[in-house]
C-alpha cells in the first residue's frame, strides 16, 4: 500500500499531536446518506511525523495501525484506545509493518515490507516483537508484503508488490499469496494482477477483492519514472472451497491517469470502503459489491487504509491518511472476517 506519491506526500506531512474532538478541515461526505450522513464530520485522533497505514481492530476495540519509516529506519505499530482517546506505541520496531489484522485467537498478524523491513508475513507478539510466519515462496524472498486479510476459515491472503526498498527482487512476479495456518504452507493465489495492493474478503466469505495499483515502477529506481505505464483497477475473485481463486472480474477500471485504490474494508452489507488515491480527488470511496460508486468521504491528505470499530463502535470508520489517524461515524456496522460479527 505504498507508492511513489506516498513518498512525496510523506515529506510534506505535518507534525505534532492532535487532540481528540479536533475536526479535520474537509468538505462534507457525499452520496448515499444511508451509508454516511452529509452531516458527519471527520475527527482527527493522532498526527505525528511518520506515515500511517494498515488500520485494524482487536476484539477489545483497540485500533492498531502502522507508522512506516520511509527513511529506512524502524517502523512502529501504534495503538489507539477509543475509551481513553490515547495513542501509545505497541511495537517500537515493527519490521516495517504495513497491513495488519487480528485473527480469531487474538493474534496480531502483519504484512512486513522491504526498505530494511522483514519482508514477511508475521505475528506481532504481545510484547511488540516481530515473529516471522513465512518469508519465502519456493526458496525466494518475498518482494514486500503489503496488505492482508484473514478469511473466516483461517486462510491468510496477502499481497506482495514492491513500491519502495533497496533489496533485490527475487520473485518473478508481484502476486497475491495464500497462507494456510493448518498446513503451514503458502500458495500463489493468483498472478492475474500486475501489482496487487489492498485486499479484503466479502462478508459471505465467497469473494476476495483485490486492488490493482500498478504505478509502473519496480521500487528500485532512484527517481520516479517520468511517464510510467499505470494500471489501476478494483477486482473480485471467487473463493473456491479449497481457498484457491476463480476467474477475475474487474469491478472498476480507473484508467492510467488516476492513482487508484490502497487499503480496503467492508461493511456488513458487503459495501467496499476503499482508500482512494486519485489525483483529481482523494478520500474514502464506497463501492457496491458490483463496483458502483455509492459514497465519498473526503480526507485531509491521501488516505492509505481504513477499518471499522467493534461493539458499540462498530459503525465508526477509522482512517489512516498522511501521517495521521482519523475517524468518522457511518451508518452500517463494519464486517471483520476473523472476528465475531457485530450486531
Amino acid at each position: 500500500m505504498i507508492n511513489w506519491q506516498h513518498i512525496l506526500v510523506w515529506g510534506l506531512a505535518c507534525s505534532g499531536f492532535a487532540v481528540s474532538l479536533v475536526y479535520a478541515e474537509t468538505s462534507a461526505p457525499t452520496g448515499d446518506a444511508s451509508i454516511v450522513s452529509p452531516e458527519a464530520k471527520l475527527e482527527e485522533l493522532w498526527v505525528d511525523k511518520g506515515f500511517t497505514e494498515g488500520a485494524c481492530v482487536s476484539m477489545d476495540g483497540i485500533i492498531y495501525f502502522s507508522d512506516i519509516n520511509f527513511a529506512g529506519g524502524k517502523g512502529k505499530i501504534m495503538a489507539f484506545d477509543p475509551a481513553t482517546g490515547k495513542t501509545t506505541v505497541f511495537s517500537a520496531d515493527s519490521g516495517q509493518s504495513n497491513g495488519l489484522m487480528i485473527n480469531k485467537k487474538g493474534k496480531l498478524l502483519a504484512a512486513c515490507g522491504a526498505n530494511n523491513g522483514k519482508q514477511c508475513l508475521a505475528q506481532i507478539t504481545k510484547n511488540g516483537k516481530v515473529k516471522p510466519i513465512v518469508d519465502q515462496f519456493e526458496g525466494k524472498k518475498f518482494n514486500a508484503p503489503n496488505d492482508l486479510v484473514i478469511h473466516p476459515r483461517g486462510w491468510v491472503y496477502f499481497t506482495d508488490p514492491r513500491y519502495v526498498g533497496h533489496e533485490p527482487l527475487e520473485l518473478d512476479h508481484m502476486s497475491v499469496f495464500r497462507y494456510d495456518p493448518k498446513t503451514k504452507t503458502v500458495h500463489r493465489a493468483t498472478t492475474d494482477i500486475t501489482k496487487p495492493n489492498g485486499v479484503v474478503v466479502s462478508p459471505d466469505g465467497k469473494t476476495l477483492y483485490v486492488a490493482e495499483t500498478d504505478n509502473g515502477a519496480s521500487g528500485l529506481e532512484k527517481e520516479p519514472p517520468k511517464e510510467p505505464k499505470l494500471r489501476m483497477t478494483l477486482n473480485a475473485f471467487p473463493i473456491k472451497k479449497d481457498g484457491s481463486l476463480g476467474k477475475k472480474k474487474i469491478l472498476a477500471d480507473f484508467g492510467d491517469k488516476e492513482t487508484g485504490i490502497d487499503g480496503m474494508t467492508v461493511d456488513q452489507k458487503g459495501n467496499i470502503y476503499t482508500a482512494f488515491r486519485a489525483e483529481s480527488r482523494f478520500g474514502i470511496v464506497v463501492f457496491s459489491p458490483e463496483g458502483k460508486e455509492l459514497a465519498y468521504i473526503p480526507t485531509p491528505s491521501l488516505p492509505t487504509n481504513c477499518t471499522f470499530g467493534i461493539g458499540d463502535d462498530a459503525s465508526t470508520l477509522y482512517i489512516t491518511a498522511g501521517s495521521g489517524l482519523y475517524r468518522i461515524p457511518c451508518k452500517i456496522p463494519g464486517f471483520h472476517p476473523a472476528l465475531p460479527v457485530d450486531k
